[in-house]
């Protein structure tokens, strides 16, 4: 990629913590455009509270963070030629992004809409009449995905494609076999929220120990399902079966994804789940289920196993199926291997780069 010093765009999303799929694209984006020489400054919508006991008072902290923040992207918008925003559904739109696009419509600053998020149909069918005076104001709409692409075309509006980004140099296959791991081992990485389905992940392992009694599942992630999830596990017996690591950090989650033999994503709702992507690059085996965008960048029986949601028995055949059939899982965790390498930095930062020019000549 040629050297792109002198560009300069406003990037503008949440940051870790908490280590959410969209809060790691833009803290990686940010990075790795900075290494090509771009000039980003990033505007955070989860900046800290000031005073800290803010946080404490629901009405009081949404005043103390959006007025701050509209007079930071008032600025921001007269300083860049082109704005990039994270977007994602509900409140995030409304309080985040799309007084991002009222402001460079005020301010004539090219805004990209970068929308994420798998209830984008949902929150679309109730709200649209809302969204789409924000949307027509929008420079461009770019999504991560083909399935959020048909989303946005099913309401009329039309949508560019940049995936995801993978940083092929954090996740990657390890080079050696751990001789000292003993049995099947399965690693979930998702918050413990109910969308995400992790009780029938759970329910899933119970039905594999009776058939595989040395099968584990170990789940990084925290959230409000902690207490239910562990006293499911529990009520199962499966102590000795399923661990709870709590929140990880990335190169934690790459030790994880390297001592693991696959990956289950029980989710409800999904749109281009990093957790999948990053797990397909440590060359493991997955299994799915089927909803949202998962089935756009993953294929059933060659690249992932996929099932459908809230179904125990369906996710447990397929773990047997890879715990049983050693070849079936070693194929399918070198094609979804295979299968990832189109999310490089190579291919996505051009596009992204070419975009940003484009916008920044045509103001």
């Amino acid at each position: 990629m040629a050297d792109d010093a002198g560009l300069v765009i406003g990037l503008v999303g949440p940051l870790p913590p908490p280590n959410g799929g969209m809060a790691m694209q833009t803290l990686q984006l940010a990075r790795l455009l900075r290494a090509e020489g771009v000039h980003v400054e990033l505007e955070p919508t989860n900046a800290p509270y000031s005073p800290a006991w803010v946080a404490r008072t629901w009405g009081l902290r949404a005043v103390f963070r959006l007025l701050p923040y509209l007079y930071r992207i008032w600025r921001l918008a007269g300083r860049v030629p082109v704005i990039h925003v994270m977007a994602n559904s509900g409140w995030s739109w409304q309080l985040f992004a799309a007084p991002v696009v009222w402001i460079g419509a005020l301010r004539r600053t090219p805004i990209i809409v970068n929308y994420r998020g798998g209830e984008a149909r949902e929150y679309l069918e109730r709200s649209r009449r809302f969204i789409a005076p924000t949307l027509r104001r929008a420079s461009r709409l770019v999504v991560p995905s083909g399935f959020l692409h048909d989303v946005f075309r099913d309401f009329g509006f039309c949508a560019e494609i940049v995936p995801n980004i993978i940083d092929f140099e954090l996740f990657s296959p390890s080079d050696s076999v751990n001789e000292q791991q003993r049995g099947f081992c399965l690693v979930i990485t998702r918050n413990l929220e109910t969308i995400y389905g992790l009780e029938t992940a759970i329910r899933a392992i119970k039905i594999v120990v009776t058939a595989h009694p040395d099968v584990q599942l170990k789940i990084a992630g925290s959230g409000p399902l902690e207490q239910s999830l562990k006293s499911l596990v529990s009520e199962l017996g499966l102590e000795g079966h399923v661990t709870f690591l709590g929140r990880l950090e990335r190169d934690q989650v790459v030790a994880l994804y390297r001592e693991a033999d696959g990956m289950l994503n029980p989710s409800r709702v999904d749109n281009m789940p990093n957790s999948v992507l990053e797990a397909l690059a440590c060359q493991l085996a997955v299994v799915s289920t089927n909803v949202g965008g998962v089935p756009y960048i993953v294929e059933d029986g060659a690249t992932a196993l996929l099932v459908p949601p809230d179904d125990p028995e369906a996710m447990a055949r397929s773990i047997c199926s890879l715990i049983e059939e050693p070849a079936l899982c070693q194929r399918i965790a070198c094609a979804g291997r295979a299968s990832v390498q189109q999310y490089s930095w190579q291919r996505v930062g051009t596009k992204w780069i070419q975009l940003y020019r484009q916008l920044a000549v045509a103001r």
